[in-house]
């Protein structure tokens, strides 16, 4: 087996961070990262790292860069109506609203009680919005210019539910987050008059978003908006969006489902947003400056929510007592790795909706797509100026088997195995949330390896030999 160095490269070595993530829980005992309750998330090329920890509401946003130091936590000012913490996701921003260092990205949080929240890398609330009354279970940014099954798609996140998934625009959330750092400064007047940090929703105004009931064949443990489908055979015709979603759960090990885009919602909940959301947030922000020692109004009821957009159902697998747990989706969103309670993981085709492959004896593990250089000859004589292409890379599925406290890279869709690498207890696999590729250079999607006790994050070199 090769030794560890050879195929990690450490990244950086968050010690200055200590301190910070301490407040998420870090150093109370040996593998704390393993609790349920702890939420890691890695930013976009893996510049930023952030840390929740749901028991103690709290969320730690840590620069990859000189150790972890000058990291910020924030407590968010969560009461019982908005729950705990209960995911975290970065959003990054387009690059032509980067120039000022913070306002590249924003930190997504999911609460259990079906709130969303945004902030800035300084802490700062950008937006908080109630998308329904129940937990979060997931949030998912998603790049979608590679996915072949898109025209015209753009990027999104998703929120998964119990039963339910969201879908949010890229477009749209590019546009309230870039208002949103523009009126941060305004909204921390407040700061100065004794205001709490907490506002109503409708000092954010709305994202539209579509949300879908996807419950037919059993309650989901996680779930993805693979990309957009084909119609029905009746439906030719017609200009509404089609996307498949898959499902994971208890009832049925794996489910697919067409959703269908309500857009006459859309529309008039972009103009909502668009219009309305930035006048009324800077009108409110005043006139709490002016009239301050006025008493405030009784605090709203929380929104009705949304009714939900048509959904059909596909396919499912039930396999008791086997359960589906995780599934993660392979940048086109044309492949699957999906873990279940037997310690199984299997390989779909998610435009075919069939089985490719199946591994077994992993149990507890976890599962990312990785791309590793397909030319090793390539790799190892050139220099270290060689820009490479897509086609030089391969996709392949990296494994990380707790128990038997290993990383393994196989090579898709029915390649041999390529790498088997030791990793410590206590340590996670993380991913980018995106890859920010420019016209002039690749980004290869890569595998992080970060070891909570030590504070030690690596990447997974993407050359084998």
């Amino acid at each position: 087996m090769a030794p560890r160095g050879h195929h990690l490269t450490e990244v950086a070595l968050l010690a200055s961070a200590s301190a910070d993530l301490a407040a998420a829980g870090a150093g109370e005992r040996e593998g704390w990262l393993d609790d349920p309750a702890v939420l890691p998330s890695l930013g976009p090329r893996g510049r930023d790292l952030a840390v929740a920890s749901a028991a103690r509401s709290v969320l730690v946003i840590i620069p990859v860069a000189g150790g972890g130091a000058g990291g910020v936590t924030v407590n968010p000012a969560l009461g019982p109506e908005e729950g705990r913490i209960s995911a975290v996701e970065w959003v990054p921003l387009t690059a032509e609203d980067d120039g000022e260092g913070e306002e590249g990205v924003a930190v997504a949080v999911g609460t259990d009680t079906g709130w969303l929240l945004f902030y800035s890398l300084a802490g700062d609330l950008l937006h908080k919005q109630s998308i329904y009354p129940a937990k979060i279970l997931k949030l998912n940014f998603r790049e979608r210019k590679e996915n072949v099954w898109e025209d015209s798609g753009s990027d999104e996140l998703s929120i998964v539910f119990p039963g339910l998934i969201a879908r949010f625009d890229g477009a749209d959330l590019q546009s309230i987050l870039r208002k949103s750092f523009q009126y941060v400064k305004l909204r921390l007047w407040k700061d100065k008059f004794g205001e709490e940090d907490a506002g109503d929703e409708d000092s954010f105004g709305r994202l539209p978003f579509q949300i879908w009931n996807v419950s037919k064949f059993g309650s989901c443990a996680d779930a993805a908006i693979v990309g957009l489908m084909p119609p029905p055979l009746l439906e030719l015709q017609s200009s509404q969006r089609h996307y498949c979603a898959i499902t994971v759960g208890e009832d049925a090990v794996v489910s697919a489902y067409r959703l269908s885009e309500d857009r006459s919602r859309s529309i008039v909940g972009a103009i909502l947003s668009r219009g309305v959301a930035a006048t009324f947030s800077t009108i409110s922000s005043l006139s709490k400056i002016l009239w301050r020692s006025e008493p405030s109004p009784p605090k709203k009821s929380r929104p009705k929510p949304q009714s939900f957009a048509k959904t059909s159902p596909l396919t499912c697998l039930k396999d008791s007592p086997r359960k589906g747990e995780r599934l993660t989706l392979s940048p086109s969103g044309t492949l699957a790795a999906i873990t279940d309670s037997l310690g199984r993981i299997l390989l779909l085709d998610t435009h075919a909706l069939v089985a490719v492959r199946l591994w077994k004896g992993y149990r507890d593990a976890s599962c990312l797509f990785v791309e590793m250089l397909l030319n090793k000859d390539k790799a190892s004589s050139s220099s270290m100026h060689t820009e490479y292409t897509k086609s030089d890379y391969c996709l392949c599925l990296a494994i990380h088997a707790p128990r038997k406290g290993i990383i393994e890279v196989w090579k898709m869709r029915t390649g041999s195995r390529l790498l088997t690498i030791p990793c410590p207890k206590g340590s996670k696999i993380l991913q980018p949330s995106a890859r920010l590729s420019s016209s002039f250079s690749y980004a290869p999607l890569e595998v992080y390896l970060f070891n909570g006790d030590s504070g030690q994050l690596s990447v997974l070199n993407s050359h084998v030999g």
